[in-house]
Order: C-alpha cells, then structure tokens, then sequence
C-alpha cells in the first residue's frame, strides 16, 4: 500500500456512470412529474459527494484494518474553464440516457441540445463540451492538507465546470471535463513527485488488442508524444491518460505511471512517462 510506504496522497475519481444514472433518474422526473432537470454542473457536484463518501468509508476501513490513522477528506472541486474555448463549438462527450430520434429531436427543438446516434445503435445521447480545464478550486488547500498527512479527495469526474460570466460571478456551465486532464492540472500545481493514472490493465500497449500488441515499461515524452500522433492511443481510451501524463512530466520533471490498482506499491509496475 502507497500508505504504508509513506506517501501522502491526493485521489481523484471519475464520475461517468453515476452522472449517467443521475441524468436517468433527472429524465424520468421530468417525464412523470414535470419536474425541472438537473443541470449538469449540479449533476457533477451531486456525484462528487456521494462517491467521496464511498471512497472515504471503504478506505478508512483499510486503515483501521492495517492500523494506520489518518484523516480523509473529500473536497467539492470546482475547475475553471473557458467559455470561449473551442469546445463549446463542438460538444463530442455523450452523456446521460439513450433516447428515440423523434424524442431527441423535440428536446433539441426545445434546449438547443445537440445530439448523435451511438455507433452501437442503442439511441442519441446528448453531447456536450469537453473544454481545457484551466485552474483548480481550492489547490492550496489541498496541497496544505495532503503535505500535512491528510488524505484529500478532489477533482472528482474531473471537477465541476464553472466559468466568470462577469468579472466577480462565477457560473457554474454545461460541460464535462476530462479527470484525467483536471487531475494532471492539480497534480503539476500541488508539485506531486509522483503521478499515478489507474486503469484497468497494468500497461499501455502499443497495438492494443492485436498479435503486435507490446507492453510498454517507460516512455520519454518524446516517445509518448510520437505514439501518440502515430494513433497508438486512441482518444476515446488510452489517449487522454497519455496526454495528462505528458502534461504532468513536462510541468514538473516528476514520472507519471499508468497502470491498474493491483499494481500499486511495485516500484517497476506499469508504464512511467520520463522527462528524456
């Protein structure tokens, strides 16, 4: 356990699922009750709290069992964003519930919400923005908490989108930011010395899911950078971890290492992204 080998630590989570499940619940209110709907910065909000909870109970319980004593804390991240980021002008993150086409072209009539047909034929979903995250709520709070032994959650599902709608009023916008560019972000400004992305297998791959696959061990931003031009990471899996990696090692000079919870605690496990 990192814990035991005696790192401080900052966790941040997704959220993809449970906003989903959020959306279902938000749009069958408003179908059998009227009821208004929930946006999605609220949606974000809502999800970060109850998953810190969850985190929070299941890790103290790993403590109490190794007998280790330390305070956890979930924070309710809010991350600032650009409204004129290019993004806005074209929203490619689906979320929420799969609806009819009739039923996805009345509400579109209604919201202005842009829809497309899952390439699975299971529906539209609504897409929206996914703009740069650009600063984090609260980082210095979070930095003093983790270095004075505190275990912090934050940033969960990449943090609730907000932007200045004028110079002092801070609004809250619809939008999904990716977790793992908000946590590279937090991880650069707080000066972590390690970056861990977990996922769900112990390496990235070069040629994923064929006879050519190859794990990789380490990787030079360089590497990493032609890798990924050469479309080895795609965007919708591999590629956004890859990116936050680059951005975490360039930032700081400090590895990021991508690889899956089991792994954790072995120094040579995974891949880790080097500065050279």
């Amino acid at each position: 356990m990192l814990i035991q080998k005696g790192y401080n630590l900052v966790i941040t989570h997704g959220n993809g699922p449970q906003v989903g499940n959020i959306m279902l619940a938000n749009s069958a209110a408003k179908r059998l009750y009227d009821m208004p709907e929930m946006p999605i910065d609220i949606s974000v909000a809502y999800s970060q709290g109850f998953i810190g909870y969850v985190i929070e109970k299941q890790l103290r319980n790993v403590l109490r069992a190794h007998a280790l004593d330390r305070d956890i804390i979930t924070i309710i991240t809010q991350v600032l964003v650009d409204n004129d980021d290019p993004a806005f002008s074209k929203p490619t993150k689906p979320i929420g519930p799969f609806y009819a086409k009739e039923e996805a072209e009345k509400i579109t009539s209604e919201t202005q919400a842009i829809f497309r047909e899952d390439p699975q034929g299971r529906g539209w979903r609504r897409l929206v923005a996914s703009p740069e995250p650009l600063l984090i709520s609260n980082q210095k709070s979070i930095e003093n908490l983790v270095r004075s032994g505190q275990i912090v959650i934050a940033v969960g599902g990449g943090g609730i989108p907000t932007y200045f709608k004028a110079i002092n009023e801070l609004q809250g916008i619809e939008a999904v930011i990716d977790k793992d560019l908000a946590s590279a972000l937090l991880a650069g400004n707080i000066n972590a010395d390690r970056f861990f992305i977990l996922t769900d297998v112990p390496n990235v791959y070069l040629n994923f899911n064929t006879r050519q696959e190859r794990p990789l061990s380490r990787l030079s931003v360089k590497e990493a950078k032609i890798y990924l031009d050469e479309g080895h990471f795609p965007e919708g899996s591999m590629g956004p971890k890859i990116q936050a990696g680059i951005h975490f090692v360039k930032h700081t000079g400090n590895d990021a290492i991508i690889t899956n919870g089991e792994q954790l605690g072995n120094d040579n496990a995974g891949t880790r992204i080097t500065i050279v």
